[in-house]
């Protein structure tokens, strides 16, 4: 819609967007709060490690609505051109994180909940942070109440092909720990976990370039440039061939070391690595 220079669109799809992510947000709380014993169960939890995972995602559920709101209002900040803000916003939550997560695991002595609460603390800080920036005079298309009133069905519709990838990919990981649990035990689970940990690493420069051609792409879409638009995915296509060949030649190489950042356990690094090179 800004391509097509039509911002009254814009700012109600910004609105529309919020109140959906406010929903949602609630939604995931209270259906996780509700389910959260057999769904840990499903991803591999046991009795033995229950209690960690039941006391870390009971104060992160409760923290839902910030992690959306940050995590989804930032797209409207970068979808604007102010790429810098958007870093910051990613920037201030990680930051934070990595300076609370010390004080309440060690410090204070929370140990796992202490980790959750840092999370939630810090996505909250972020969201204020894209909720004020959103709302201020700086931006082009603000957030206003007025654009609050639900009626874009499209904003679902783009949506949905995104939420398919989330969903399948976790209930992929699902599967592959309730296997894991029966045919493994907890070292495997442990073993999945750190590598699936460094995969996620490894491909945040890739969300990174997907993510900051996306507006790229939409602007000139609606601005009828399909020169532009193709010329756009020939190179976050080759860009993320790259980068891709690259970080799969690095860990080929040091899965081992990779392993180490997380754990040191004879037995978890040597099935880590082997599974890594798989």
């Amino acid at each position: 819609e800004r391509g097509k220079r039509n911002d009254a669109e814009a700012e109600k799809i910004l609105g529309n967007s919020f109140v959906l992510l406010l929903l949602f947000g609630l939604f995931i709380t209270i259906t996780g709060l509700l389910l959260k014993r057999p769904l840990l169960y499903l991803l591999g939890a046991s009795e033995a490690t229950f209690r960690y995972a039941d006391s870390y995602i009971t104060i992160y559920l409760c923290g839902s609505v910030f992690v959306m709101l940050s995590l989804g209002l930032n797209s409207f900040i970068n979808a604007q051109g102010f790429a810098k803000t958007g870093m910051l916003t990613v920037s201030i939550g990680a930051v934070c994180n990595l300076l609370l997560d010390p004080v309440f695991i060690f410090l204070l002595g929370l140990g796992v909940q202490g980790a959750a609460l840092a999370t939630v603390i810090s996505q909250f800080i972020a969201a204020l942070w894209t909720f004020t920036f959103l709302t201020g005079k700086k931006t082009m298309i603000r957030l206003s109440p007025k654009q609050f009133a639900l009626g874009r069905k499209r904003v679902c519709k783009l949506g949905l092909s995104g939420f398919t990838m989330s969903i399948t990919n976790s209930a992929v990981q699902m599967a592959g720990n309730a296997s894991l649990s029966i045919h493994g035990g907890d070292l495997y689970i442990a073993a999945m976990t750190v590598i699936n940990s460094v995969r996620e690493v490894i491909q945040m420069p890739v969300s990174g370039i997907s993510n900051s051609a996306q507006p790229i792409l939409s602007f000139n879409y609606g601005a009828d440039k399909n020169s532009r638009v193709k010329q756009t995915i020939r190179y976050m296509s080759v860009a993320l061939l790259i980068y891709t060949v690259a970080a799969w030649i690095l860990t080929m190489i040091f899965a081992r070391q990779f392993i180490l950042l997380f754990d040191s356990t004879p037995e978890l690094l040597s099935l880590g690595a082997a599974c890594m090179h798989i």
